[in-house]
């Protein structure tokens, strides 16, 4: 990547940290130096998720209701 592109994209990321902390005056340094070194940071890797466990499934109903037997009382 050229200088200015890498000077934008300081820039942008000095300017969110501006932003994050109220916008203070007399900090862009700090805020430049702190872009830059988020730049040329190793990416850190993502820690892997944990899946939620599995709700129990309903039974599944069949197609043909099941009926009872009904005894005729006499």
């Amino acid at each position: 990547m050229n200088e200015k592109n890498d000077d934008e994209r300081i820039r942008d990321i000095a300017y969110g940290f501006w932003l994050d902390e109220g916008q203070p005056q007399g900090r862009d340094e700090e805020h430049w130096h702190r872009a830059l070194a988020a730049l040329n940071a190793p990416a850190a890797k993502a820690k892997p998720t944990r899946k939620a466990a599995a709700k129990p499934r309903a039974a599944k109903k069949s197609a043909t209701p099941k009926t009872k037997a009904v005894k005729k009382q006499t």
